[in-house]
């Protein structure tokens, strides 16, 4: 067995790990795994050198040129741990260059369950609309320690929804001068940076007499360049390639033809399991020309008085109810060819698949607003996280909450068509 630290045992975690990184195309062909082990010089002759400070490879090593910052306020990171082992992951030159700093790497659940090294004015590097501008507050304002996440933006969400010690922080955030370096990884906005060039801005804006920050951007730059004319010689890495603005995880059916679009919603009849549950009302709305669709289902067991008051129907109107037979073909002759149903949940898109309506292609807002926020429960929280007014209740519910989904599909549109600015809850985290 290879003793850990190694140069043996590196390699052998390198194989095991990172075995994908090791080739570059058509420069020699990749070995069969199954010899690979077979002995240790059989290894060495597929196996790159590779520096376990930078994690670069030992012929692009850089670590001669990030410098040593005697950096006042702390850095705390917090490493999502599947940026553990990225190549071009800059939270650990950030480690190796500043004299205080300490990098931590784990499971969101690990992280809320273990106390942090907080200190007691620690704040948060995190965008968000009550977060301050770091340039702009006075020395007694300063934190001592600064909290970073690094990660995706997505794995940034989650970690500070898991981590309950963070979430009580002081949030502040940077305005960068200038678009994100990061041309070797791709982006999901222009304006994205990179843990390093946060971290860099962080710090100017904080102690901008510390000596030796702007040589860490340096570095950083050197790496990328390095590895782009690296990239043009062999072939093998994709290059940035830089987003269209203002469309991030919306699907691009729903900012087409509006004639096209169907919003829906349904309620069901209450106590049963989602594969049983049957539409007890189902209203819909075209909406490029406005058409309505509305239909009420008999329902083999009446409704209690409590379900008809929480559903606020009508009780005059419950004896029109129309069969599940008729439902269907009143729905199937509202569809036309080529629609696409808009629904909140996928529950409401299930009443369609248990009661065997025509279920054309679903999109579901929840998972498309799932993508910026996740701390919402239900149309009326996420009206109020978008920053919309509620509409006024009119008709029964199922009516008012198809009036909510509208109102949401129409934001979403107008946010893709740039008609709404930046907000910074649907901006991208800096990471």
């Amino acid at each position: 067995m290879a003793i850990p630290g190694s140069r043996e045992h590196n390699i052998s975690l390198l194989v095991t790990y990172r075995a994908a990184d090791c080739f570059v195309e058509g420069a020699i062909p990749k070995p069969n795994l199954s010899t690979l082990c077979a002995t240790g010089h059989q290894v060495e002759e597929w196996i790159r050198e590779r520096c376990y400070d930078c994690w670069r490879p030992a012929s692009a090593c850089f670590c001669d040129a990030i410098p040593r910052i005697d950096n006042q306020t702390s850095i705390l990171i917090l490493q999502h741990v599947g940026e553990r082992s990225h190549p071009f992951n800059t939270a650990r030159i950030v480690r190796k260059s500043l004299r205080q700093c300490h990098l931590i790497t784990d499971h969101n659940q690990r992280f809320g369950q273990h106390e942090l090294p907080l200190a007691p004015d620690a704040g948060l590097l995190y965008p968000a609309e009550s977060a301050r501008d770091l340039s702009e507050l006075t020395e007694d304002e300063k934190p001592s320690q600064l909290v970073m996440i690094d990660g995706t933006w997505h794995q940034a969400h989650t970690m500070l929804r898991d981590v309950p010690q963070i979430q009580s922080l002081p949030r502040y955030r940077i305005s960068p001068a200038s678009p994100g370096r990061y041309r070797i990884r791709r982006e999901p906005h222009l304006h994205s940076l990179s843990t390093l060039e946060a971290t860099a801005a962080a710090l100017q804006a904080l102690e901008p007499e510390t000596e030796s920050i702007d040589q860490l951007i340096t570095a950083f730059d050197r790496m990328i360049e390095e590895q782009l004319d690296h990239s043009a010689s062999q072939a093998a890495w994709r290059r940035r390639k830089v987003r269209p603005p203002n469309h991030r995880g919306i699907p691009r059916s729903l900012l087409e033809n509006p004639e096209r679009l169907v919003v829906a919603y349904g309620e069901a009849t209450p106590g049963q399991t989602p594969n049983e549950r049957l539409p007890v009302n189902w209203f819909a709305q075209r909406l490029g020309s406005g058409e309505p669709f509305s239909a009420l289902i008999h329902q083999n067991q009446p409704l209690s008085a409590s379900h008809v008051a929480h559903m606020r129907l009508s009780i005059a109107g419950l004896p029109t109810a129309v069969s599940e037979q008729e439902f269907r073909r009143q729905w199937q002759t509202f569809l036309r060819p080529h629609d696409t149903l808009v629904v909140y949940h996928e529950r409401t898109a299930q009443l369609l698949r248990n009661s065997n309506a025509t279920l054309p292609r679903c999109l579901t807002l929840k998972s498309i607003f799932g993508k910026w926020r996740c701390n919402f429960q239900n149309l009326e929280e996420l009206l109020v996280a978008a920053g919309m007014d509620v509409p006024p209740l009119t008709g029964c519910r199922a009516e008012h909450r198809l009036q909510m989904a509208i109102r949401v599909v129409q934001h979403l549109q107008d946010y893709a068509a740039g008609q709404l600015g930046s907000r910074a809850w649907m901006s991208p985290l800096s990471s």
